[in-house]
């Protein structure tokens, strides 16, 4: 806990040395007109607040009218950020409250564009800009006593946001967005948290000529360059904070998985964009497998994956690995699946990294698929291999067409199409254009929040595949269990709780996934099954799994006010 503000040994109250303005000023400690005369009095507080005297319920309800009343989706966006950083309790009270509609205002879809006009709404600091022209001060910055407590950090160079691109500083957005989800999903306290950007400039020329610009003008930093940088980041903070979690998020795919490679063995580290996708993804299939009746090891189960980076191969490999638990070899697995990336069909004759040439098809086995000299495209795959299952997380807007999803329903009774990329316009396609082209056939989950679409009359519900189901709740099992590493398995438990509470478990009809008011105690459930596999895995420090709950009890914080004494 901070230093200015420390638990008092009697009930549920705070000691501080913060009074008057700098205690109303603190976004952690500031309750607003919910101050008691009795701390007004003790804290000097009289004067600069109004007379008022209020709870947090009163402050939830107003400032619920505000943004009801706000115009759109980014100015709403703002004016949350603001909230938070004027009084984070009522903050996190109001995203718990009502987290199916605030989600989509503080994190996807609205995030994006909230990343591209980062510099006209940023007011005061919150987490740490890491610039390269400060590569020989990483330390010191990282050194701030205000960080002290720190347990858990996301990461991010801002290159590939979303489907949007290089954002350069903007990219702070996002690791912003995340650490919210953190506390309002996983419980872990704000003071906890830790967002971070590598600014290492942009190549974002809009950026670069917009004069409010805040990043470091100048064009990224690659090669050795960078990579030393981020070698110095790491080492850094594996030296100033030797148990927390480094959590990677929208780097470029060209990096992101060989960072994750490099690093996961020398310190608690995932990256969200493979892993946390792959964890949901999963999830979302099985649920959907639920209705279809054909289950995953199945010959009849062929998955399409269009768009095979980083995120790709994450949702292929984890997905391969539920196969073979189902008794399926390693290469029966990996026979199931036809990755489409820039270029069509990943095939053995392309230049591929390893990861992607595990599951690259033979020239022989396609040799009549392609047309002339073209590229094998996914009309071309879905006439050929006739794919039950087709996933897009490609950053194309459009990459699923109608003439490959209408093909696709000719052989499929219920067609599962996931397309995840986001934000909204970089969505493969919509879900009124999956039903439309499928005759309200298609089972659907989405990257991002849509309308829900009309089939015959009728709004259905689309499951939102948000990685929100899962990283809140991973990261609370990897801080309650005080885990060394983040195991392969540890992902699939996320992934197997989440399957736990797949609302297809016991209804054909019902949503993909749960709705989004339950993932705040799903996220408890994930940390305990995470924690329980750290266990297993012999990476925690915990002893058993009693120790365990004990500390997810502790770790899990509730936004609400408690009495403050002077110190």
């Amino acid at each position: 806990m901070n230093a200015q503000l420390q638990p008092t040994p009697a009930a549920r109250s705070l000691s501080t040395c913060l009074s008057g303005y700098d205690l109303v000023n603190s976004p952690r400690f500031n309750k607003g007109t919910a101050f008691p005369d009795d701390e007004r009095d003790l804290f000097h507080l009289h004067g600069l607040l109004p007379p008022h005297v209020g709870t947090l319920e009163d402050q939830i309800e107003r400032r619920m009218q505000v943004i009801t009343k706000l115009a759109t989706p980014f100015t709403k966006y703002g004016y949350l950020r603001d909230l938070q950083d004027t009084n984070e309790t009522l903050f996190y009270a109001l995203l718990i409250r009502d987290i199916e509609r605030m989600l989509p205002l503080v994190y996807t879809p609205t995030v994006g564009e909230g990343c591209q006009r980062f510099s006209e709404i940023w007011r005061k600091p919150r987490g740490l800009f890491v610039s390269y022209p400060s590569k020989d001060r990483i330390s010191e910055i990282l050194s701030y006593a205000r960080y002290d407590d720190v347990k858990c950090i996301v990461v991010s160079d801002g290159e590939r946001i979303l489907g949007l691109g290089d954002q350069g500083a903007g990219g702070m957005g996002i690791p912003i967005g995340k650490m919210a989800l953190y506390t309002a999903l996983g419980g872990i306290h704000p003071e906890h948290c830790l967002p971070i950007l590598l600014d290492v400039g942009t190549d974002n020329e809009d950026r670069l000529n917009n004069p409010i610009y805040i990043g470091w003008r100048h064009h990224r930093i690659r090669g050795q360059e960078y990579d030393d940088f981020v070698d110095a980041f790491v080492q850094t903070v594996k030296n100033r904070w030797p148990h927390a979690l480094l959590q990677w998020e929208d780097f470029a795919g060209s990096n992101a998985g060989r960072l994750l490679a490099r690093y996961r063995d020398q310190l608690c580290t995932f990256n969200d964009d493979i892993q946390g996708t792959a964890a949901v993804a999963a999830a979302t299939l099985i649920s959907a497998i639920n209705v279809t009746g054909v289950p995953l090891e199945d010959p009849r189960q062929k998955i399409a994956v269009v768009g095979f980076g980083s995120a790709g191969i994450g949702i292929t490999d984890l997905l391969a690995r539920f196969m073979q638990d189902r008794g399926l070899s390693q290469q029966e697995a990996r026979n199931r699946f036809y990755p489409i990336d820039r270029y069509g069909l990943v095939t053995e004759s392309q230049d591929l990294r390893p990861e992607q040439l595990a599951y690259a098809r033979s020239e022989q086995e396609v040799q009549g698929w392609r047309q002339g000299n073209a590229e094998i495209n996914l009309l071309d795959v879905v006439r050929h291999a006739k794919p039950s299952v087709l996933i897009g997380v490609s950053g194309q807007g459009g990459a699923f067409t109608e003439e490959a999803v209408r093909e696709m329903a000719k052989y499929t009774a219920r067609p599962v199409i996931f397309p995840l990329s986001n934000p909204t316009e970089r969505s493969e396609a919509t879900p009124q254009q999956l039903m439309d082209w499928t005759e309200g056939r298609a089972l659907i989950g989405t990257g991002t929040a849509f309308p829900p679409p009309v089939v015959n009359g009728k709004s259905v519900h689309v499951a939102q595949t948000n990685n929100s189901y899962i990283f809140p709740g991973l990261a609370l099992g990897i801080i309650a269990s005080k885990a060394r590493r983040v195991t392969d398995p540890m992902i699939k438990a996320a992934a197997q709780e989440l399957v736990r509470h797949l609302p297809t478990q016991k209804d054909k009809n019902a949503s993909l996934l749960p709705p989004l008011s339950e993932a705040r105690n799903i996220g408890r459930c994930i940390g305990q099954a995470v924690g329980k596999q750290a266990i297993q895995d012999g990476q925690a420090e915990v002893a058993n799994e009693a120790e365990l709950l004990q500390e997810i009890q502790a770790n899990f914080w509730e936004p609400v006010y408690v009495p403050y004494v002077k110190s």
